[in-house]
């Protein structure tokens, strides 16, 4: 396979899911994204998915399912995304960012999310877990 993998975190928290908005390049500058990056080598996309969180956002996180699929981001790269559960520190925007937001399953489309990221946020809200659910993992 020649494509080069960016792994994204579909990030829930009481029922939401965490959106960040991009501050570069000029051409992203704006628009919204799942958080994550690029795939580093020697890296598995778990391990890049924390790395990537940790830098972007300031959290410890740990990666649950992928979600299922794969969407093309042209220049030979493939979006793969998993589900996240934060385990410590408040998500911030470091790197890339220069805000983010939490929005429930009616809210997802209310900001401009990148075109290429928008049927992988499809994915996740379908997976987003209920606001009162107890459930752990």
């Amino acid at each position: 396979m020649d494509e080069r993998v960016v792994v994204a975190g579909a990030v829930y928290d009481r029922g939401r899911l965490l959106a960040a908005r991009r501050s570069a390049p000029p051409e992203l500058a704006g628009r919204w994204e799942l958080p994550g990056g690029k795939l580093e080598p020697g890296e598995n996309p778990r391990e890049a998915l924390v790395r990537e969180l940790r830098e972007e956002l300031g959290v410890e996180a740990e990666p649950g399912e992928r979600i299922p699929g794969e969407w093309p981001l042209g220049r030979g790269y493939v979006l793969q995304v998993w589900t996240v559960r934060l385990l410590s520190g408040e998500p911030r925007p470091l790197q890339d960012h220069d805000e983010l937001r939490w929005l429930s399953r009616r809210e997802w489309d209310s900001v401009d999310w990148l075109d290429q990221d928008v049927p992988a946020v499809v994915e996740a809200i379908r997976r987003l877990p209920e606001p009162d659910s107890r459930a752990t993992t």
